[in-house]
């Protein structure tokens, strides 16, 4: 029998603002464990939630970019559990009106594009973090950070309309996109500032029933849940071909064995015992603040690609590559207002930049490599002062020192031969060592030329200037013709 995966997704992201969603507290990452804590966000008695209007807009905001419907009076819930690292022991959360709703997004699907619905968009604050230190057997303990206590989160949880691991990369994908163009979050998920939770069903191809939904948490890269995506494929499709029933639980991803594994049963869904907050009131969002959020969009993905096009000259193909991610398309336009060779410029940031950007799994913002570092090698190519040859050995040299362009040619002696006298020594060597080639040429095959240019970088280990190169090879070779 065939089977076909059901998978929806809930995906969270820390937003961009710079304190907390309930107190003033930092944001900032990276800060020593718990120096970034107020009596708010550390859940002491007494203390009075204020809710951050920002982090609320930029809500409304991913809301609207999702086509949602926007909820006219929305407010906050108590979601009660118990973890270590919340210290109120209860979540501020949204249940019973949501921001957003009843909203969708396009995904690429081969050639097609293909809708997939958004059930809410909802605001809340997260978690802190649990740290457990590698200790000997039996003296195990935990550590407890608050710094991420009561920072603003959006969750957003779409229908079960993906059916293929490739449906599901291109959605988790697609909103990483979409969240960082509307400058909402910068979605580091080294951070934990984009994290993944996948509900997955299998049930037989052509049915219309849903299968049971097994939950799997925590997943804070895109590889890691494509991999449970395809793992729990596997091994639901192999339970119910036996003819046993799938159990419905909460899984958690297991590196080290490559598959997940139960972390708790959910035959009955868990009672949060939900209620109203009562320390906020209701919020009221107008039809003309809903119209002032929205005329102030960021420019978005499609906008900026026609604008790259038209103000750049770019081939569509570039276009669509250099703006498939908001710090890619930052990078490009902040290179071309050092140097502007934007065609120059775009070739190497999707040959050499990208290549190692995926290899190390950076963000261009990220990389030792900045704009100006680059617009600067490109600039010496123009220039003449390196050949294309010599900048490809510049460039992994930048990367993994750091250092400007000019500094490492001018360390490595790699500045471009461009004297001719001393090139045309060395074409003469070169003219003088292979005969054969030169009646090769004076016979009409003028393509064998290349073997001598590539002789003559050879031997000026790639510093020869190649149009002078190939300027003096020609002016050689033609006065030699009877």
């Amino acid at each position: 029998m065939e089977f076909e995966p059901v998978i929806g997704m809930e995906i969270h992201t820390e937003l961009a603002t710079k304190s907390k969603i309930f107190c003033g507290c930092s944001t900032t990452f990276g800060s020593p464990p718990n120096t970034q804590v107020c009596p708010v966000c550390l859940g002491m008695p007494g203390v009075l939630p204020v809710l951050n209007k920002k982090a609320l807009e930029y809500t409304i905001r991913t809301a609207i970019a999702l086509n949602c419907k926007i909820s006219e009076i929305t407010s906050f819930d108590r979601k009660n559990y118990y973890y270590p690292d919340l210290p109120k022991n209860y979540q501020i959360s949204q249940n019973y009106a949501c921001l957003g709703y009843d909203g969708w997004i396009e995904i690429p699907c081969g050639d097609q594009r293909k809708k997939v619905g958004i059930n809410n968009v909802h605001l809340e604050e997260d978690a802190g973090k649990n740290y457990h230190p590698e200790t000997p057997v039996g003296e195990e303990y935990s550590l407890v950070d608050l710094n991420r206590a009561g920072m603003p989160l959006i969750e957003i949880v779409s229908a079960p309309d993906m059916h293929s691991s490739p449906d599901a990369l291109a959605y988790m994908t697609t909103l990483k996109n979409l969240l960082q163009y509307l400058e909402v979050s910068d979605c580091k998920m080294q951070e934990g500032h984009l994290r993944f939770e996948v509900n997955i069903s299998v049930r037989p191809k052509g049915s219309d029933q849903l299968g049971t939904r097994v939950e799997i948490k925590n997943l804070n890269s895109m590889k890691t849940a494509i991999k449970c995506i395809e793992h729990e494929i596997e091994r639901q499709s192999e339970i119910l071909e036996t003819g046993e029933k799938v159990l419905q639980e909460t899984r958690l991803w297991d590196e080290p064995s490559g598959s997940t594994r139960a972390m708790r049963s959910k035959e009955v869904a868990q009672d949060y015992r939900y209620f109203p907050e009562p320390d906020l009131v209701k919020v009221l969002i107008t039809t003309p603040w809903q119209e002032k959020i929205k005329s102030n969009l960021p420019e978005l993905q499609e906008a900026k690609k026609k604008r790259f096009i038209k103000e750049h000259e770019l081939p569509e193909y570039d276009a669509n590559i250099l703006t498939s991610s908001k710090p890619l398309a930052d990078y490009f336009e902040k290179c071309v207002k050092i140097h502007p060779n934007a065609k120059g410029i775009s070739n190497w940031i999707m040959t050499e930049l990208m290549r190692e950007l995926n290899n190390r799994e950076m963000e261009p913002d990220e990389c030792p490599i900045t704009p100006g570092h680059l617009a600067s090698l490109i600039k010496m190519i123009d220039q003449g002062t390196i050949s294309g040859k010599i900048a490809k050995q510049v460039f992994p040299e930048m990367l993994d020192s750091g250092k400007l362009p000019e500094e490492i040619v001018r360390e490595k002696g790699w500045l471009q031969i461009s004297d001719e006298e001393e090139i045309l020594k060395i074409v003469n060597q070169v003219l003088e060592e292979n005969s054969d080639t030169v009646k090769t040429i004076l016979a009409g095959k003028d393509k064998a030329i290349g073997f001598l240019v590539g002789q003559v970088m050879k031997i000026s280990r790639g510093k020869a200037n190649p149009g002078i190169v190939n300027r003096i090879l020609r002016q050689k070779i033609k006065s030699m013709q009877p």
